[in-house]
């Protein structure tokens, strides 16, 4: 059989809610197939559900981006071996046994039980910011005025950060997820936001508040550098991820009017509709990463040590054989859970339970309040994020009955 071998990864969009259409053309013929990098290295592209499943659980692979082969595609050009080093307290690239407690310290305070616990306060700071969309009296940009803001008061709460000092991290993390952004301007930009959080961790050491970050430094374990770090990565995926989804995801449902009907015909399937947004809306561009530890056959496919696996998750969400049907279209009753948009295995997402509540209750309430929202533009002038590595909108640009 001849191995089929991509010179490039598809990165490039047709439809605003669709993976690139090679994506779909690859996974058709082989869910796993050879992909060559910018350096020259072979390594392998997975679009396959199962095989993105079974990559992830595997512990024959690393996360250490310092053995990865795509930061030149990244940022095209050559990437200082020094500067791929792992800091500490960055357990998103971190291997066990670090990774494994790191995780541990905080996984006490992402509990279902917990997050659950939140929803109520959670719903008054989405009402409070329904509120002030409505003072725009009939038109607004959604993302500024409540996608954005809503995840981004919820995660300043629960670390004890002030919302008020958001400008000094939320400029930065933009410049940190440009595509457009040189290594140097996206490590300036990381610079900025660690003193930030350097500031922070002195602060909380001296007085202490009732907050995440505060109950971390009160266990002892970690050093000032991994809370430090650890934090940095909470506040980062606790605002921009959910945020991108409220967006693109409202934008979504605005453009397939027949499942916004169903979701306000049918409150009750507010869970799986969120599962289903997830699934179809996937928004990253690609990604995960990994690095094979030791040789390893993966459906057939021997992968040797030192190949980097480059998993495709909007692929593989929307994969015939998990999701059965017609995976390409948005079904808000299709049964979605085991997407892997959270990812999977050691490195799933860890605010992932709070990440679904803020959706649940602010895609819920948001048209409840506003039965009539609609866009404001055409849909082809609704500026997408193609130039970031979190997929979304810059703006939603959105009208109703004032």
């Amino acid at each position: 059989m001849t191995e089929l071998i991509s010179e490039k990864l598809p990165t490039t969009r047709v439809n605003p809610f669709d993976p690139p259409p090679e994506i779909k053309q690859i996974r058709d013929q082989a869910t796993i197939s050879r992909l060559k990098f910018s350096d020259g290295h072979l390594g392998w592209l997975v679009t396959g559900h199962h095989q993105v499943r079974e990559v992830l659980g595997s512990t024959k692979f690393t996360n250490d981006p310092a053995e990865h082969h795509l930061l030149e595609v990244r940022f095209q050009g050559e990437v200082p071996k020094e500067r791929r080093k792992i800091k500490p307290g960055m357990f998103l690239n971190q291997d066990p046994p670090d990774h494994t407690r790191l995780r541990r310290m905080l996984q006490g305070q992402f509990t279902v039980r917990r997050m659950n616990q939140l929803s109520e306060w959670i719903g008054t700071i989405v009402d409070d910011q329904l509120k002030h969309l409505r003072s725009f009296d009939g038109r607004a940009d959604l993302v500024q005025e409540f996608a954005l803001p809503v995840p981004s008061l919820v995660i300043c709460a629960l670390l004890g950060v002030d919302y008020d000092e958001r400008h000094r991290f939320q400029e930065d993390t933009a410049k940190l997820l440009s595509l457009n952004s040189t290594f140097e301007e996206a490590m300036a930009a990381m610079a900025r936001i660690e003193d930030f959080m350097r500031e922070l961790i002195v602060r909380k050491k001296a007085n202490p508040g009732d907050d995440m970050i505060s109950d971390l430094l009160a266990t002892g374990e970690p050093t000032d550098e991994e809370a430090s770090n650890m934090a940095l990565l909470l506040l980062l995926a606790g605002h921009e991820t959910t945020a991108n989804m409220l967006g693109i995801g409202t934008f979504t449902l605005l453009q397939n009017p027949d499942q916004l009907k169903v979701l306000r015909d049918e409150p009750e399937i507010i869970d799986n509709a969120v599962e289903e947004l997830m699934r179809y809306l996937s928004i990253i561009h690609f990604g995960p990463v990994r690095t094979a530890t030791e040789d390893v056959e993966i459906d057939g496919h021997l992968i040797k040590a030192g190949d980097t696996v480059v998993m495709h998750v909007p692929g593989a969400n929307r994969d015939p054989e998990k999701f059965p049907g017609n995976p390409e279209e948005l079904d808000l009753r299709r049964p979605a859970t085991g997407h892997v948009a959270f990812g999977h295995g050691i490195h799933q997402c860890l605010g992932q339970q709070l990440a679904r509540i803020e959706m649940r209750i602010a895609f819920s309430k948001l048209f409840q309040e506003f039965p009539d929202l609609r866009l404001d533009t055409t849909p082809e002038e609704v500026p997408l994020r193609t130039d970031m590595g979190i997929y979304g909108v810059h703006a939603l640009p959105v009208a109703w009955s004032a």
